[in-house]
């Protein structure tokens, strides 16, 4: 990790783990404000409209989903089913798939604290960064099909999140494929992460507990995040940062066929702020609610290693993909 420099953007250099840390994440109220719903159907026809949709999605709130998206629904609901099993798979199984420090690769088991909240989030995980999977692959004797099953899914997202940033990237004054060079696949120097969540079902005895959650407050350190979730398992919530100061959350609805989609960290920086990468966390279920196993699927776009930030008007310092996730990570977790 080359030397840091720190900038004034403070809530997002090292800083950020006091700002995480004294918002909590804990309040409790909530906004009906609107998370807008994008067709991307007819993509290329639409392009202009579409691009012009997400800016103001994103602008605003940072958040959106979007439908007719072009991932079957066959695929979709493959790739679940593979997360699902996978995670039913005997502990001694995933034990041997261990998550890599700092690769963003392999199993983990309830290990992420965050520090809006400093307890454990209350879910495990798969990461996948097509690089750095060496070993960690359950056989085809364990789980068949997995791994196919995976790399064909994470394909489908890539190929999504960089029509998405190819929008955002005319936006800011960049060439239609600029995000696209930025998030190679075909390099060792990739860092894009696919990675299926399982929150555990939820004890009724932990119910009225406080601060326990499914995943306490956080921003996302990549660019752009896809979120896939499942109708009817819901907890997800956003607080925009007109809200900051109440700290009133904003329901984001999970359904089947729609994608949440979320700026990140690095395309803040990027655009110079005008994207804004804002607080989220999912809550831990309410009496009367959904209490089962909660499954998502989420993808991490970030930028290559070796891909340099530059933003559009030269607010920030250059960086690299590397340096800027190891930063991101410094300033978290302080480590």
């Amino acid at each position: 990790m080359s030397d840091i420099t720190t900038t004034p953007n403070d809530r997002f250099e090292m800083t950020e783990l006091n700002r995480e840390a004294s918002m909590g994440g804990l309040g409790t109220e909530t906004t009906d404000r609107e998370i807008r719903r994008i067709s991307l159907a007819d993509f290329e026809t639409r392009r202009d409209q579409i691009a012009d949709e997400l800016w103001a999605a994103a602008t605003d709130i940072g958040f959106f989903q979007v439908i007719d998206h072009g991932i079957d629904m066959d695929a979709v609901n493959h790739a679940f089913a593979m997360s699902a099993k996978f995670f039913e798979l005997p502990r001694e199984v995933k034990e041997q798939l261990p998550l890599k420090k700092g690769q963003n690769a392999g199993w983990e088991y309830s290990s992420q604290v965050r520090p809006s909240v400093g307890t454990p989030d209350q879910k495990g995980s798969y990461q996948l960064t097509l690089p750095r999977m060496d070993g960690l692959w359950p056989t085809d004797d364990e789980l068949a099909g997995f791994r196919a099953t995976l790399l064909d899914f994470e394909r489908r997202c890539w190929r999504l999140a960089m029509d998405i940033l190819g929008c955002f990237a005319e936006k800011l004054g960049f060439d239609r494929d600029f995000f696209t060079r930025a998030h190679d696949p075909s390099v060792d120097t990739y860092q894009s992460t696919l990675r299926l969540l399982h929150y555990y079902a939820f004890p009724d005895a932990l119910i009225d507990e406080p601060n326990v959650w499914r995943a306490g407050a956080h921003t996302d350190f990549d660019a752009l995040t896809l979120l896939f979730q499942r109708t009817g398992q819901g907890g997800l919530q956003v607080l925009p940062g007109a809200e900051a100061a109440s700290e009133a959350w904003t329901p984001v609805e999970p359904s089947d066929e729609a994608i949440t989609c979320n700026i990140g960290d690095m395309l803040m920086r990027w655009s110079d702020d005008r994207l804004p990468s804002n607080f989220h966390r999912v809550r831990a279920p309410r009496r009367g609610e959904y209490t089962g196993p909660r499954y998502t699927i989420a993808y991490f776009a970030q930028a290559n290693t070796d891909a340099v930030i530059e933003s559009a008007a030269g607010k920030y310092p250059q960086i690299t993909g590397g340096d800027y996730i190891a930063q991101r990570i410094a300033a978290n977790f302080g480590k």
